[in-house]
């Protein structure tokens, strides 16, 4: 049943059914300091949460900074002595994005991870302020401008603490849901054919080969920062919204068939900390551990094709 499989232990000694806080368990993160973008709900929130919890000085990349006040002070109530910063960010917009990169490269912090978590999901076709379809606009263009552009901090603040880098794609099962040809280069903007589900698992499979191609580049040039990919598994949240049939479905079953927003976090804290972590890079994760994405995922062309596309995209 499913309840059995949510409990099944992996390799790691976790299973589906480990909550973030049990993964991140007895470690101690102080002095290490971490972006979370899309912080304001769902397993952002959690994952802010709990790093504060572990001691890590948490930076929360938003949108809406009135929320993030909100949940800044939700986590003091709880953990008085967490050290939360929120930053606007808009992940579908390049010019928020450089806004952003600039002011955190600006304040003088180390940044030792990067979570590249905001999403949206099957949204109707629609163009970003930069005329790119909003899903790949904001799920992956944003993280890999943000990410270019947030490295060379990184790297400085590796080789000035001795400390691994960590930067974490929060991506999504769905990436194996692609349109047929993988990332339609070609139509990222074709109204025509755009399927919202599609173009979702499109964007989730830019964020596995978008890690995998970093941690390929970072590995040759000899850099002390890993860069993996995550399945946060089925959860009830409100990315379903766009779909009236799924939001009922997820209304009606969520708690039942699907994990809940702790167990939701768990992955990214756990490859976000985890010593265990140490030194991998280039890999898939789910339910906090080792997990195969797909052929496409992993295909070389691919990811080549990919960092070229975005690279030409960001500079214009």
């Amino acid at each position: 049943m499913w309840w059995t499989w949510l409990r099944r232990k992996g390799g790691s000694g976790f299973s589906a059914s480990s909550t973030a806080e049990e993964v991140t368990h007895g470690i101690d993160a102080t002095g290490l300091t971490a972006i979370v973008t899309g912080a304001t709900s769902g397993i952002g929130t959690e994952t802010a949460r709990v790093l504060a919890l572990r001691g890590v000085h948490v930076v929360m990349g938003i949108r809406n900074m009135a929320a993030g006040r909100e949940i800044k002070e939700a986590i003091l109530r709880d953990n008085s002595t967490a050290k939360i910063d929120t930053m606007e960010l808009d992940l579908s917009s390049m010019e928020s994005v450089r806004k952003f990169a600039l002011q955190f490269n600006s304040c003088g912090l180390p940044l030792n991870i990067l979570v590249n978590n905001a999403g949206i999901m099957a949204t109707p076709f629609t163009l970003s302020k930069d005329n790119i379809e909003l899903q790949f606009a904001t799920n992956h263009i944003g993280h890999f401008l943000l990410t270019n552009l947030l490295l060379e901090t990184m790297k400085k603040t590796a080789v000035e603490q001795g400390k691994e880098g960590r930067i974490v794609n929060v991506s999504s099962r769905r990436h194996q849901l692609s349109y047929p040809e993988g990332i339609r280069f070609d139509k990222i903007n074709d109204k025509s054919g755009y399927s919202s589900l599609s173009a979702y698992g499109q964007s989730k499979l830019a964020n596995v080969v978008h890690a995998n191609e970093l941690a390929r580049r970072l590995k040759d040039e000899g850099s002390a920062i890993t860069a993996n990919s995550v399945s946060p598994g089925p959860i009830a949240t409100n990315l379903f919204r766009y779909h009236a049939l799924f939001d009922g479905l997820v209304g009606l079953l969520g708690k039942y068939v699907m994990k809940n927003i702790q167990q939701g976090a768990a992955t990214t804290c756990y490859v976000a900390l985890h010593p265990q972590v140490e030194g991998l890079t280039g890999c898939y994760f789910a339910d906090s551990n080792l997990a195969e994405a797909s052929s496409q995922a992993t295909d070389p062309e691919l990811a080549w094709r990919l960092w070229e596309y975005s690279s030409n995209l960001v500079k214009t």
